[in-house]
């Protein structure tokens, strides 16, 4: 019973990490400088799950449950875009920036937020299962 509370809880964990991660994505999409004013485009963030949770407290949890590996920063995920007044522009105006799509981005948000929504869901009926279980011992 508790090992499906571990798995749905590393689900949640996991969809968090992914939610956090396309928001960031969204936030940085425009920005070529990091906070020193030098030349930086922001990479993407990419989250890489892996099955099995190693925190779990149960044998199920850490076979079954999710874990995320990486957070990672996709070094290709750059663009060119014409901006010729940009202090970081070519010689022929161009600025490589983020390539990243906001559309994309809160699509991803929306699977997270539903797969977060769907463990909560899974945790809420392993309680109620366990609570009358109790009921039916006592």
């Amino acid at each position: 019973m508790f090992g499906s509370l571990d798995i749905s809880t590393s689900g949640m964990i996991a969809q968090r990490v992914r939610l956090t991660a396309a928001s960031a994505n969204i936030a940085g999409a425009n920005v070529v400088e990091d906070q020193f004013g030098n030349y930086a485009p922001f990479l993407r963030r990419e989250v890489m799950l892996a099955s099995g949770d190693p925190s779990a407290t149960s044998r199920d949890g850490r076979s079954m449950g999710v874990h995320v590996r990486e957070v990672y920063q996709n070094p290709d995920a750059l663009r060119s875009r014409y901006m010729p007044s940009s202090p970081h522009a070519d010689e022929n105006g161009y600025v490589i920036g983020p390539d990243i799509s906001s559309v994309a981005e809160q699509v991803d948000a929306m699977e997270a937020s539903r797969a977060y929504e769907a463990n909560v869901a899974a945790a809420e009926v392993s309680k109620a299962m366990l609570a009358q279980a109790l009921r039916l011992i006592a």
